[in-house]
């Protein structure tokens, strides 16, 4: 007997390179598709290859829509900067009747997108959670309960950590403890970025952020992401670095971060504690394939 096959329809977008399939999932709570077929359809060279496959799903409580993602590794994580822009214009261009600000419920809280006149989408990704255990991580606190520069061997080296939330965990490096800074073309992120990500400090792994700084106001800046790897760019990742930057008194509160994929503007705002992400966020394709 043949297998029985339903067939999904998509969207393909891509935010600075870190590319998202999209699915219009709002007429139903759970995911059109599993974590293990999200995994064959992010697969680059048997499927139609992604960082992760994002639903807009229905609401739950006050808000427009809700966000889940997958990973390319079947992992779920708790929210997507990246994503959520793609996910914001993906259900703008579905209903252009709809707000130009949208409430999103996520498993990291209300985020709140805002689409630009110019294209670009802005993001309220709230407060950042600098509590140790919150992030999580054991790494000990250094500044009251924020965990900033703390030392983290790996490979031989006292790596400078200092950690965030934003909804999902970071652990954001500008150097070692010899005072040696960060080249970002120099690095072996392939061999170094799992060491981080898979360390006993961090015991819901974590995402690991490289980064070289320009001027208090520009940084370039290398991912390692939790379930996906080496990536072009990382909404969370940007934010969590301004912060991190600021916390160590290396970068001012409004900062132009670049990475593989091109530049994210992120301000960590002093008047409400929130962080403000703007980029791009592009439809690369739309189609759509038969799921075993």
């Amino acid at each position: 007997m043949a297998a029985q096959t339903n067939v999904l329809d998509f969207i393909k977008y891509q935010g600075l390179g870190n590319d998202f399939i999209l699915v219009d999932n709002r007429h139903q709570k759970e995911p059109l598709v599993t974590a293990e077929q999200a995994k064959s359809i992010c697969n680059r060279n048997f499927g139609v290859g992604g960082d992760g496959v994002i639903f807009a799903l229905p609401p739950e409580g006050d808000v427009d829509y809700t966000m889940r993602i997958f990973n390319s590794d079947g992992s779920e994580p708790e929210m997507c900067g990246n994503g959520i822009r793609c996910l914001a214009r993906f259900v703008a261009e579905k209903d252009s009747s709809g707000p130009v600000t949208h409430r999103i419920h996520t498993l990291a809280g209300l985020i709140q997108p805002t689409l630009q006149e110019d294209g670009q989408v802005c993001v309220d990704m709230g407060p950042p959670i600098l509590s140790g255990p919150q992030i999580p991580t054991s790494l000990q606190p250094t500044q009251g309960e924020a965990v900033v520069q703390a030392k983290l061997a790996v490979e031989g080296q006292e790596w400078l950590m200092t950690c965030v939330s934003m909804g999902n965990p970071h652990a954001v490096t500008f150097g070692t403890a010899d005072g040696k800074g960060i080249k970002v073309d120099n690095l072996d992120l392939a061999h170094i970025g799992p060491r981080f990500e898979h360390n006993e400090v961090f015991p819901a792994r974590t995402n690991t952020e490289f980064v070289e700084v320009l001027s208090p106001s520009h940084v370039r800046m290398h991912v390692w992401e939790r379930g996906a790897g080496a990536t072009l760019a990382c909404g969370t990742g940007a934010c969590a670095t301004v912060v991190a930057g600021v916390l160590e008194g290396r970068l001012d509160r409004v900062c132009r971060v670049d990475l593989p994929g091109g530049p994210l503007q992120i301000e960590w705002r002093e008047a409400d504690n929130h962080v403000y992400m703007t980029g791009p966020a592009l439809p690369v394709f739309a189609g759509s394939m038969e799921l075993k």
